[in-house]
C-alpha cells in the first residue's frame, strides 16, 4: 500500500469493470453490450437501447412493450416541481433549470434516500427499478418545460400515447391543436441521436454518476450531480462551442485562414479529436449520414458547407492527420439541432436526455459490483509542512489569491460614494 501512482485526469487508471459500452479507440469501434452502434443506430429505437443498455439484452415484443408502457406512464412531473420550474427567470438558462429540477425530484420521493429510509434500500430491485422509470420517463418533460419558458409558453403536458422522441417533441411544440404531431422524419433523427450519445463508457460524466452514488446518494442527486459534469464546454457543452466556431468562421473562404490560427494555436478548433477516438469517431459518420434527411425537412444549415470544407482541410492536411484529429460526435451535432429548431442553449440539454439512461446503467451496475466502495482517491502532497502560528501583526501585508474580483459599475458607484 505504499506504492502510489500520480494519473492525472484517470487517463491510464480502470476505476470500474463494466460489461455496458466498449470503445476501441484506434480502430474506431464503439459498442453496446457487444452490438455495434452502427447497427443498432440503424435498425433500433431509442427506448429499445435503453433496455438494452440497463437489462443487458435486446428485448422481445412483450418486454419491449411493457418498457416502454412503464416509462411513458412515468412522464408527468409533480405540480409542486412545475410550480418550482416557473419561479426560474424568464431567461434562466435551460441546463441549470434541468439541473435544480433533478436534484429537487429527491425532495418528492424520500423513500429513495438511503439517509432517510436506510443504507439497504438499494438491496430492493423493485425500489431501484422505480426511480429509474421516473428518472428516464421524466426527464424530457422537464426539458420541454425548460425550453417552453424560454420563450414564454406554458409547459405542455406529455402524452402516454406517443413514442419517447415523439412526445418529447410535442411537448416542446404544441400550440393547442387538437391532431398535432411532429414529423416523424424529425422524431427518427432525434431518436438516432438519443441512441449514439446514450453512453459512452467512462466519461467525465459517468464517472461522476459513479463517484455520487458510491455514497449511496439517491440516484436524482447522483443523475444531477452528473448532468452538472456533463454542462462543462469540454463535455456536452462541446457542441454548442463548435456551433459557435462555424459561426465565426461565417463563409468557406474563411476556412483557410481559420486554419492558419489553429496551426499557430491562435484559434481552438473544435469538434476535432477525441480523449479516447485515434480514429473517425464511428457516432460522427452516423449522424452526417442522418442530416440530409433533417435538411429534407427543415432546409439545408447553411453553415453545413463551411463544416465540410473545414472536415475537408482537417482530413487531408498533414497538421491534423499527424495529431489523429478527426471529427468527433460534437462536429455535426450542433448543426443537426440548429437546423431542427433547437436554441444552442438547449443542446446540453439534448445529451442529458439519453445520457440519463447509461448513467443509470453504470449506477444499477455499480449497485450490484461486490467489488465496489465509496470513492476515495488519494493525492500527491505539495503543500508546506512544519508552518506554525505567527500573530496578526507580524503577518505579512501582500495581496492574497482572492483579493482580485471584477465589480460591476453599480458597485463601483457605491464604493466611490462611500469614499
Amino acid at each position: 500500500m505504499g506504492l502510489r501512482l500520480y494519473d492525472p485526469a484517470y487517463l491510464n487508471t480502470a476505476m470500474a469493470t463494466s460489461r455496458i459500452c466498449y470503445i476501441d479507440g484506434d480502430k474506431g469501434v464503439l459498442t453496446y453490450r457487444g452490438y455495434p452502434i452502427e447497427e443498432l443506430a440503424e435498425k433500433s429505437s431509442f427506448l429499445e437501447v435503453a433496455f438494452l443498455l440497463i437489462n443487458g439484452n435486446l428485448p422481445n415484443r412483450k418486454q419491449l412493450d411493457e418498457w416502454s408502457h412503464k416509462i411513458m406512464t412515468h412522464t408527468y412531473i409533480h405540480e409542486n416541481l412545475t410550480s418550482l420550474m416557473k419561479n426560474f427567470r424568464y431567461d434562466a438558462h435551460p441546463m441549470g433549470m434541468l439541473i435544480s429540477s433533478i436534484a429537487a425530484m429527491s425532495t418528492f420521493y424520500p423513500e429513495a434516500n438511503a439517509a432517510l429510509s436506510g443504507q439497504d434500500i438499494y438491496k430492493s430491485v423493485t425500489l431501484r427499478n422505480k426511480q429509474m422509470y421516473r428518472i428516464i420517463g421524466k426527464l424530457p418533460t422537464i426539458a420541454a418545460c425548460a425550453y417552453r419558458h424560454r420563450i414564454g409558453r406554458p409547459y405542455t403536458q406529455p402524452r402516454s400515447d406517443l413514442g419517447y422522441t415523439e412526445n418529447f417533441l410535442y411537448m416542446m411544440d404544441h400550440l393547442g391543436e387538437s391532431d398535432f404531431k411532429p414529423h416523424p422524419k424529425l422524431v427518427r433523427a432525434l431518436d438516432v441521436l438519443f441512441i449514439l450519445h446514450a453512453d459512452h463508457e467512462m466519461n467525465c460524466s459517468t464517472a461522476a454518476m459513479r463517484h455520487i452514488a458510491s455514497s449511496l446518494a439517491d440516484p436524482y442527486t447522483a443523475v444531477a450531480g452528473a448532468a452538472g459534469a456533463l454542462y462543462g464546454p469540454l463535455h456536452g457543452g462541446a457542441n454548442e462551442a463548435v456551433l459557435r466556431m462555424l459561426t465565426s468562421i461565417g463563409s468557406v473562404e474563411n476556412v483557410p485562414a481559420f486554419i492558419e490560427e489553429v496551426k499557430s494555436k491562435k484559434k481552438k478548433l473544435m469538434g476535432f479529436g477525441h480523449r479516447v477516438y485515434k480514429n473517425y469517431d464511428p457516432r460522427a459518420k452516423i449522424i452526417r449520414s442522418i442530416a440530409y434527411e433533417v435538411f429534407e425537412v427543415m432546409g439545408k444549415e447553411p453553415l453545413v458547407e463551411v463544416a465540410l470544407a473545414l472536415e475537408k482541410v482537417a482530413l487531408t492536411d498533414d497538421y491534423f492527420v499527424k495529431r489523429q484529429l478527426y471529427p468527433n460526435v460534437d462536429f455535426f451535432t450542433g448543426l443537426i439541432y440548429k437546423s431542427m429548431g433547437f436554441p444552442t442553449d438547449m443542446f446540453p440539454v439534448l445529451f442529458t436526455i439519453p445520457r440519463a439512461v447509461g448513467w443509470l446503467a453504470h449506477w444499477l451496475e455499480f449497485l450490484d459490483d461486490p467489488e465496489n466502495k465509496i470513492v476515495r482517491p488519494r493525492q500527491v502532497y505539495k503543500g508546506e509542512e512544519n508552518r506554525h502560528y505567527v500573530a496578526m501583526v507580524q503577518r505579512d501585508s501582500a495581496e492574497f489569491p482572492t483579493s482580485q474580483v471584477y465589480s460591476t459599475l453599480s458597485n463601483k458607484r457605491r464604493e466611490a460614494s462611500e469614499k
